[in-house]
């Protein structure tokens, strides 16, 4: 049952995940970035290291909308809203050779980890996740037609590696008792023949 800021923490987990795993020396000292991109910042891309941008937002409609939870005065807050997040990771280098060995290792780190754990997740300081969530991220099928469409719309084709991920059921709470949503706030009654013939 995650804040509304959930989404910014599992892109920022990403990075985090990435970051944390490593070492100049697995890239012959090469320095790496890792950060999340938006469109624009495609336009002039960091010399070496992996973006994660995020491109679609679907709500998860496979499971049964999980109920809101339940506050201590005893009130049930509004359904969660769970949603799969679809992320494109890309490997940047100016040589070949780097490039790939970038995006194998970037593969094989998301690999060992597919299970997102809230330390992580709450990891930018923001306490978006529950200690007992968890987000599960895995490979995600993108046609290539698609693909290539994305980067034709960002940076006019210059097309570098990238693999899709999706992370999936992120179930963002709601922050009001579903009583509260529900409540009439104000009620007014016109009549009509009044509003005719005053």
């Amino acid at each position: 049952m995650a804040t509304s800021r959930a989404i910014a923490a599992v892109s920022d987990a990403i990075v985090a995940l990435l970051r944390s795993r490593y070492s100049p020396e697995d890239f012959n000292m090469n320095a790496l970035e890792f950060e999340v991109y938006l469109a624009s910042n495609f336009a002039s891309p960091m010399d070496a290291g992996v973006s994660v941008f995020l491109y679609r937002i679907y709500a998860n409609h496979n499971l049964r909308t999980p109920p809101g939870r339940v506050n201590v005065a005893g009130q049930r807050y509004r359904p969660q809203l769970p949603l799969d997040l679809y992320f494109l990771l890309t490997a940047w280098a100016t040589s070949a050779s780097l490039q790939h060995t970038i995006a194998g290792w970037m593969m094989r780190v998301l690999e060992d980890t597919p299970s997102l754990p809230a330390g992580l997740l709450n990891s930018g300081g923001v306490q978006a996740f529950q200690p007992n969530e968890t987000v599960e991220l895995s490979l995600a099928e993108l046609e290539t037609e698609t693909l290539f469409r994305i980067w034709e719309v960002i940076v006019n084709n210059a097309y570098q590696i990238s693999v899709p991920y999706v992370a999936r059921n992120v179930k963002i709470e709601a922050d009001v008792p579903d009583d509260v949503v529900g409540r009439i706030i104000q009620s007014r009654v016109l009549d009509y023949q009044e509003l005719l013939h005053p």
